[in-house]
């Protein structure tokens, strides 16, 4: 068979951008939790440590691609080093409260923490904000009463009330 009959297969070119994510050798977890809870997500590949390394043994998982909301990701094993922070989230927006509630319920209710203002961290430490998008269209109202409404309603919540947001947008009280 000449050699054109039998081609190598193209690889495939990886993202111009990736999100990289440290963690403290939970890496795999993370990615198959959030592909169970995000649409658009899944774990594409878990790369394995070819041999023992310093803080490892041959076979274990150094990283994982994988892609939250359409988003590519690798996480990284590399020890806990280097703990996340609110310096990078993720904002998930969302369509309604029922939305809102399944991704709040499933980062929290499985070993998370809650914050301010929509915030909260899964039990990773990475930290996410679910942001219903009527908060979006609030706080970036072109009329600065109703803006101002509503970012001071946000600031009294945890998981964002929609119904409460609705009403401060349209000025009105629940």
């Amino acid at each position: 068979m000449p050699p054109s009959a039998n081609p190598t297969p193209a690889k495939a070119i990886p993202a111009k951008s990736t999100i990289c994510l440290w963690y403290n050798g939970t890496a795999e977890d993370a990615a198959r939790f959030y592909a169970q809870t995000f649409p658009d997500s899944q774990v594409q590949a878990v790369h394995r440590a070819p041999a023992d390394f310093p803080s490892g043994k041959a076979g274990d998982v150094l990283t994982v691609e994988f892609t939250v909301c359409g988003i590519p990701c690798v996480g990284l094993n590399g020890g806990p080093v280097f703990p996340h922070t609110e310096a990078f989230s993720f904002q998930i927006s969302t369509r309604d409260q029922a939305e809102t509630d399944r991704y709040w319920d499933a980062l929290v209710n499985h070993g998370g923490t809650t914050s301010a203002c929509g915030w909260c961290k899964d039990r990773w430490g990475v930290n996410w904000q679910i942001t219903p998008a009527v908060l979006i269209e609030g706080v970036t109202h072109p009329d600065p009463v109703v803006a101002k409404r509503v970012f001071e309603a946000m600031m009294t919540m945890e998981k964002i009330d929609v119904a409460t947001i609705e009403a401060a947008l349209a000025g009105t009280h629940l």
